[in-house]
Order: structure tokens, then sequence, then C-alpha cells
């Protein structure tokens, strides 16, 4: 079993969210605001799980779905903030979430039917399939588009 591979998806969740909700803010995003505190190893070194959360964050940004100036040691990325390619995911519908419910104001459905708030819905369920299910949609490129 890839556990490694359910910690990425929830972490990447954890990091793109806490940008979504700075956005357009540049923000420090701190590891241990998404993963809780990991004690350093006897040489003082990151633990492997920090480390591990860390890596997500930086495939992110070389993917294209953040931006950061720089990093503060092992701590956190620096006036980090979601490119368009990451907003634009983050805000588009969830086919299977679209509510009609009529009384809703339209802004409130569209938003509910977001993939950010039904991936935080999610990480706050702790339902780790869903959280790796919407983190996949979060990787696919829209409808009929190409992205290189």
């Amino acid at each position: 079993m890839d556990l490694q591979i359910d910690d990425f998806y929830k972490d990447a969740a954890a990091g793109l969210l806490m940008l979504y909700q700075a956005f357009p803010r540049k923000i420090a995003l701190y590891i241990e605001d998404l993963i809780g505190r990991e004690e350093p190893d006897e040489f003082g070194l990151p633990s492997a799980r920090h480390q591990a959360c860390l890596g997500a964050l930086l495939w992110l940004a070389e993917e294209g779905y953040l931006r950061y100036d720089s990093s503060i040691r092992y701590e956190a990325l620096d006036q980090a903030v979601l490119s368009e390619k990451g907003f634009l995911r983050l805000s588009r519908g969830v086919p299977h979430a679209l509510h009609d419910d009529p009384a809703l104001p339209p802004s409130v459905r569209r938003q509910q039917a977001s993939l950010a708030h039904q991936l935080r819905a999610a990480l706050a369920e702790r339902h780790g399939e869903r959280v790796a299910r919407l983190t996949r949609l979060l990787f696919e490129s829209g409808p009929g588009r190409q992205e290189t």
C-alpha cells in the first residue's frame, strides 16, 4: 500500500486550500500549519513526514499550481500564492456536486459545487478516499482543454 501517496493528496489539498483562502495575497505557507508539529531527528533534520510535505509543495510549484519567492529553511514557502492554473482548478465546479436547489442563491450553489469547497469538506471529515479522488480531479485538465 502506498501510504505516502495518501499523505501527498492530503498535503497538496491542504496547501492549495490555504493559498485559496488567502488568494490573491501572498503568504508564508508553513509545513507545521499543514501537518502539525513533527520533531526533528537526532541530527536536527526534519522528519521524513515533514520533508514529504515540503516535497509535495515544491512539486506543486514545479507543476505550476503555485508560485513562491523562496523557502524559509525547511519550514515554509515564503510569499506563496496560487497560480492562475491552481486558482482556476480549485474554483471550477465539480459536476456531481452541483445542487439544483432553487432556494439557494446561484452564488451559494456555485461556491458549494467548487472543487475547493468539496476538498475542504473531505479534509474536515477525514475522508481519505474522497480527498484522494478530488485531488486527482484537481490535477486533470478541464474538458476539451489540453495543457502544455
